[in-house]
């Protein structure tokens, strides 16, 4: 460590630890206040200073309950949004299913997992006491564009990453070109394997997507344009997850799309214990609410926009 580090350290320590004033360590360390404001912002931007703020993530329990009581579910957490921009709600979100997640993942828990920015979100605000072997099973399979952080393998692997338990990968696209490929892929042992394993899971950790450009992550991954959307809208598509597309009521559809999804079945989803549902923003609200009428997840993580949007739709 440098003589400059070493300074920036020791003023850092004596603001943020011993709680001395600026001017108190300017007197201490022979130099001036207005130095040691700048010292203290040097040692921030050289990485010597990390601050963290802990947001402290209300929820609203009067929208948890009828949630609960309307769609039958096991759980709900409703985000206190306070007309925050979409980026902190999805923040806030996964704080909010992080926690829930922390608070039921037991030693050998099988985690399925899909793909997405809210589940992303999820993984990345887990800060579990201890670590666990649990293994973490990819749902279904990758996208391989955009953003990788959001899709299924790395999330696997840093969901299993932060337990310090074990990861299996599904070795397969997202979407394939036809139902033919898709069956040939089906019947390779790792991927049927893994699928398998995920459907014998404890608990699954899924996002929800709309057929809305804004926050239609198959149109933001490349396997869609709009005018698809238009064609997905039309055949009464309503929402999906683990790109299996269902209608207002939560029924699978019976389109070309969904007979190329490499994944888990939402069928599947049924019998596991508990599916975490994790989205938020009135562009979601009806595919929130047929998700919710199908059955297909039974733990919601939404904002209360949202769910004040969903429970009036219902």
């Amino acid at each position: 460590m440098t003589d400059r580090t070493e300074l920036l350290a020791q003023v850092a320590s004596l603001y943020y630890e011993d709680n001395l004033t600026q001017g108190e360590i300017a007197r201490r360390v022979g130099t001036s206040r207005s130095t040691v404001s700048r010292m203290l912002q040097d040692a921030r931007e050289a990485g010597v200073v990390e601050i963290t703020v802990h947001y402290p993530w209300r929820t609203v329990p009067e929208i948890e309950d009828a949630l609960r009581a309307r769609f039958d579910l096991r759980e709900a957490r409703v985000l206190l949004g306070r007309g925050r921009p979409y980026g902190e709600i999805l923040r806030g979100l996964g704080a909010l299913a992080a926690r829930y997640l922390e608070d039921i993942v037991r030693a050998d828990t099988v985690l399925g997992i899909s793909w997405g920015i809210a589940v992303h979100s999820t993984v990345r605000a887990l800060r579990p006491e201890r670590r666990l072997p649990i293994t973490v099973a990819q749902m279904v399979g990758a996208v391989g564009e955009g953003d990788p952080l959001i899709d299924g393998p790395e999330l696997a692997r840093l969901l299993a990453q932060v337990y310090g338990g074990q990861y299996r990968y599904l070795h397969a696209p997202l979407i394939v070109e036809d139902a033919h490929t898709r069956d040939v892929l089906l019947q390779e042992p790792r991927i049927r394997e893994t699928l398998q394993l995920a459907r014998r899971a404890d608990v699954a950790l899924v996002g929800i997507g709309a057929p809305q450009p804004a926050v239609y992550s198959l149109l933001r991954a490349g396997y869609v344009d709009r005018e698809a959307i238009a064609g997905l809208r039309a055949q009464g598509v309503a929402g999906d997850i683990c790109a299996r597309h269902y209608d207002a009521a939560g029924r699978v559809l019976d389109i070309e799309l969904n007979q190329r999804i490499v994944g888990i079945e939402l069928e599947a989803l049924h019998d596991i214990d508990r599916v975490i549902g994790v989205a938020g923003g009135e562009a979601k609200a009806g595919a929130i609410l047929g998700a919710l009428r199908g059955g297909h997840v039974n733990v919601l993580v939404t904002d209360d926009a949202t769910a004040s949007r969903v429970l009036a739709l219902a």
